[in-house]
């Protein structure tokens, strides 16, 4: 077999699962890293109570479901925001003590975090924020007009400013490679995908549109979000708005 030569070729292959390697190291219990990530000093935005919006049936929310590109400049009210965030990656239930959320995450260690990029969201200065998801806020990370940051940053596409919102998802590394090591490189982008369907999803429901992102200087959008890029690192985003 021909060795694979590629990064993405390594990477499919060293961080396989195999029989006789899997029982390898064990996990030490006590360096198991913080679950949420928090912005202890930051001024907060409490959030409204997700709700239960009025919603259109699930077989109708897939057939509307598209990427939108083309959006108007009608702000996103706070409670939709509420609503999002809560459907992608919010807390959903509490079970013998372990707090589980709106979508599957390996081992329940939740390592991707979510940002909210706003430009125009009711009761919400424009800025970048952090979801606090145990108390369901906004924590600010850095305020001001990031429109023209976040375009440069997603390889100059336009409809990333002219959306009311983009949704950023990192990994926090850590979280998840305490237990899964090199193998949890693969599952933090499979949590991506979940909370971002999660979104689209939810975002069609309340009549909103999104547009997924995956190309962007990666480097451009850590620094825009103020992360190290290699403890913590952005994965994906979701431009949100009212479609055109």
């Amino acid at each position: 077999m021909e060795k694979p030569q590629g990064t993405g070729d390594r990477f499919q292959q060293e961080t396989k699962y195999e029989r006789e390697r899997l029982g390898e190291g064990r996990i030490d219990w006590t360096s198991r890293p913080l679950l949420y990530k928090e912005y202890p000093e930051a001024r907060k935005i409490r959030l409204p109570p997700p709700g239960t919006p009025v919603l259109p049936s699930f077989a109708e929310i897939l057939s509307r479901r598209r990427s939108v590109r083309e959006y108007s400049p009608r702000p996103i009210p706070l409670e939709d925001i509420s609503f999002l965030l809560w459907a992608s990656s919010g807390l959903q239930r509490v079970e013998d003590g372990h707090a589980f959320r709106t979508v599957p995450s390996a081992g329940a260690l939740y390592p991707v975090d979510t940002y909210v990029i706003a430009h125009r969201v009711e009761g919400v200065e424009p800025g970048v924020y952090h979801y606090g998801v145990r108390d369901h806020l906004l924590e600010e990370v850095a305020s001001g007009d990031f429109r023209g940051d976040l375009v440069r940053a997603a390889l100059f596409q336009e409809f990333c400013s002219e959306a009311s919102a983009a949704f950023v998802w990192t990994a926090v590394f850590p979280r998840a490679k305490w237990k899964y090591r090199q193998r949890a490189y693969r599952y933090v982008y499979l949590d991506a995908g979940h909370i971002a369907q999660n979104l689209a999803l939810a975002a069609v429901g309340l009549g909103l549109g999104t547009c997924q992102v995956g190309a962007f200087f990666d480097d451009e959008m850590n620094t825009l979000l103020g992360v190290d890029g290699v403890e913590e690192s952005v994965l994906y985003l979701s431009a949100v708005g009212h479609p055109r």
